[in-house]
């Protein structure tokens, strides 16, 4: 049975058929036994990285499929003509392809898959083309191949397809080139994917990499929070193997993508503070190389050496209770955020004595001297108060909150959100002495600025899952939205982001609507400060991911305020407003409200003179109200949008090469 071919745009990505007589590099049957030891290699890869879980499932399921027609050659060694020498060659180059994919999101940085996510999806469909390049015209009578499994193969080129569009979002121009009824209602089952997770993950990486640090607020910590439960970046087991995959990356880079470098170490970082561990040395501060070494990459350091907490070489090793040891500084901080068992075996600790293991320590000098590495020393570092305030002082602090004399009260909210912001054991020490009711109380306080203290402390507890649920419960949220709507500049910022960072909670989505917290935070990104749009923006689109939502968001004027977003460049929230604008074009509600001319015209714009990213989201909003409207491509194309489509089809970000090329296919029906 043929097997029906891939798109044009497609098709043309696909490795091109040698011509005349192939060069046999190996026998017949050699051929078949690689391809099959290839499929069973690429099978045994199964811990796939979240953000590529679903594609790399779908890819080895076509693997499983295809298995049975290999079983069968392997079986028969039937002699192969050139045609089917030169398909199953074409395989492959096709499974080597999906091997080393499948290897990559098995194995890989998971902070690197996910900011190159669109790429990755890239090679998943340019592996997709090749297989297909390969199955097109296999000679299957010529093979004596039995029916059945000529069957198999045939469903199994359908599963390509499926798969082949979803990654592509989109199948209008495939539908059309499929003829077979079958066929049809395979892929129309196979609808556009719903990416929410992906622009939800999209837009949290967008705002986590503009670094905007505040000095008495953990504004982004719900979001680094929530990124590193979405990567799995949260337990020390898991940081650690993320160290290790960096690690490599970097040394496959050799200095190259240092931008891009740069980022991936910063959200590391990002994600061990959140865990509790301080500790900035990726890539491997402490070791100073001589030339010597650097002349010798391959030089492996034994794992002996290596802090199990750090991954770095040990300068004071020390044997705990359990019997591991670690570096002395990494150990420490991990039993002062409160922990009470050992990192690597997860036991727990008879007593917190840490002995110095001199033996080993010896080992690494001789083992430094040899190979001409230096190791900085670092002086310990001292015991000191947090901004002055002991922890101690905490349990007083909380109890502080609740007097009776209002200068004590103010007072005790300023030191507890400052000491709220500086680590998880602080953190912990609060909320253990009853803090959160007691800030709760503070939140209908008539001064401002206590207003504002006290918002801000719940801000920086809410980046816990469980103080989450304690500050919902204790009736918090309609107390915050008061302030949004009322308080001083600075409290209406800090309100919007713990609304963002409660909202974390799906059900705490439909609640801060219900409560009336939309429409404040809509004005707010309209007449707030920089800060202030920033902070309502990600909160409102986080929260219209839930459908009613959206809805109050677009009664509420967020067409009008998003509109003014994408005129002021200087506050740089293109790209938000546009991922906002997505969210809400799915809703037929809101469709109308968005889908005029004005509007269009200025995505056209955007796509004509945007950067980069700007391009591509436009673009994907403009694919979507397209599909819905086609009156509006018409007009985007009478704007002068056609021209701009093509080159960004050869020359745009992945994502928005993809998006182009579907808007063409469209605009191909609107002539």
């Amino acid at each position: 049975m043929p097997q029906p071919a891939l798109p044009p745009s497609a098709a043309a990505t696909a490795d091109p058929e040698p011509s005349g007589t192939p060069a046999r590099e190996m026998d017949d049957e050699d051929l078949v036994e690689e391809l099959l030891a290839t499929v069973n290699s690429a099978r045994a890869y199964s811990e796939f990285r979240r953000t590529q879980r679903k594609e790399c499932h779908n890819l080895l399921r076509w693997l499983q499929l295809i298995l049975p027609l290999l079983e069968e050659l392997r079986d028969s060694a039937p002699r192969l003509t050139d045609d089917a020498y030169r398909r199953l060659t074409l395989l492959g180059r096709a499974l080597s392809a999906a091997r080393r994919l499948l290897r990559s999101c098995n194995d890989g940085s998971k902070i690197f898959l996910a900011l190159e996510s669109e790429a990755v999806l890239g090679r998943f469909r340019a592996v997709y083309e090749k297989m297909n390049s390969a199955l097109d015209g296999m000679p299957y009578a010529e093979l004596d191949i039995s029916d059945e499994v000529t069957e198999q193969v045939s469903a199994s080129s359908i599963m390509l397809l499926e798969s082949y569009l979803r990654t592509d979002h989109t199948i209008t121009h495939m539908i059309l080139l499929i003829k077979v009824e079958l066929m049809n209602a395979q892929l129309m089952r196979c609808k556009k994917r719903t990416d929410t997770q992906d622009m939800e993950l999209s837009m949290d990486l967008m705002v986590i990499l503009q670094n905007n640090k505040d000095e008495e607020r953990n504004a982004d910590g719900a979001i680094v929070d929530r990124l590193a439960s979405k990567l799995e970046l949260q337990m020390l087991p898991d940081l650690r193997a993320e160290t290790v995959a960096i690690k490599k990356l970097i040394s496959e880079r050799n200095g190259q993508h240092a931008d891009s470098t740069k980022q991936i170490i910063e959200l590391l970082h990002k994600f061990k503070a959140i865990a509790g561990i301080d500790e900035k040395n990726v890539l491997g501060g402490e070791v100073f190389v001589t030339k010597s070494l650097d002349k010798c990459p391959s030089l492996m350091i034994p794992d002996d050496f290596l802090c199990p907490i750090t991954l770095e070489i040990m300068t004071d090793p020390v044997i705990v209770a359990s019997g591991q040891t670690y570096e002395r500084r990494s150990i420490q901080k991990w039993l002062d955020s409160g922990e009470r068992t050992c990192p690597k075996t997860r036991q727990p600790l008879a007593h917190l004595s840490l002995a110095p293991n001199y033996a080993l320590k010896n080992l690494i000098l001789q083992w430094c001297d040899k190979h001409k590495v230096e190791l900085q020393r670092r002086e310990p570092e001292p015991v000191a108060e947090q901004d002055g305030h002991p922890r101690e002082d905490i349990p007083s602090l909380v109890e502080a909150l609740s007097s009776i004399h209002p200068d004590v009260q103010r007072k005790a909210a300023k030191k507890i959100r400052m000491l709220s912001k500086e680590s998880p054991e602080n953190r912990a020490l609060i909320v253990g002495n009853g803090g959160i009711p007691a800030l709760i109380g503070l939140l209908a306080y008539p001064d401002k600025k206590v207003q504002e203290n006290t918002v801000t402390s719940l801000l920086n507890l809410s980046i816990d899952h469980g103080n989450k649920l304690l500050i919902t419960k204790g009736g918090a949220i309609p107390l915050i939205i008061e302030i949004l709507r009322n308080g001083s500049a600075e409290g209406q910022e800090n309100s919007a982001a713990t609304l963002f960072s409660l909202s974390m909670l799906d059900e705490n989505k439909a609640t801060i609507g219900t409560l009336g917290g939309i429409a404040p935070l809509v004005e707010l990104l309209t007449n707030g400060t920089v800060r202030g749009k920033k902070d309502a923006a990600t909160a409102i689109f986080n929260l219209i991911l839930n459908q009613q939502n959206k809805v109050r968001a677009t009664q509420a004027g967020i067409v009008p305020a998003l509109m003014k977003v994408i005129d002021d460049r200087s506050l740089g929230m293109v790209d938000e407003a546009l991922s906002i604008f997505l969210l809400l074009s799915s809703h037929p509600t809101c469709l109308g409200e968005i889908g005029t001319t004005p509007f269009v015209e200025k995505l056209v714009q955007l796509i004509k003179e945007g950067t980069p990213k700007n391009k591509e989201c436009a673009l994907s909003v403009l694919l979507e109200l397209g599909s819905k409207k086609q009156t509006l491509l018409v007009h985007a194309l009478r704007f002068g949008l056609h021209e701009h489509l093509s080159q960004i089809a050869k020359t745009g970000t992945s994502r928005a090469q993809r998006k182009a090329n579907s808007l063409i296919q469209i605009a191909k029906k609107c002539y």
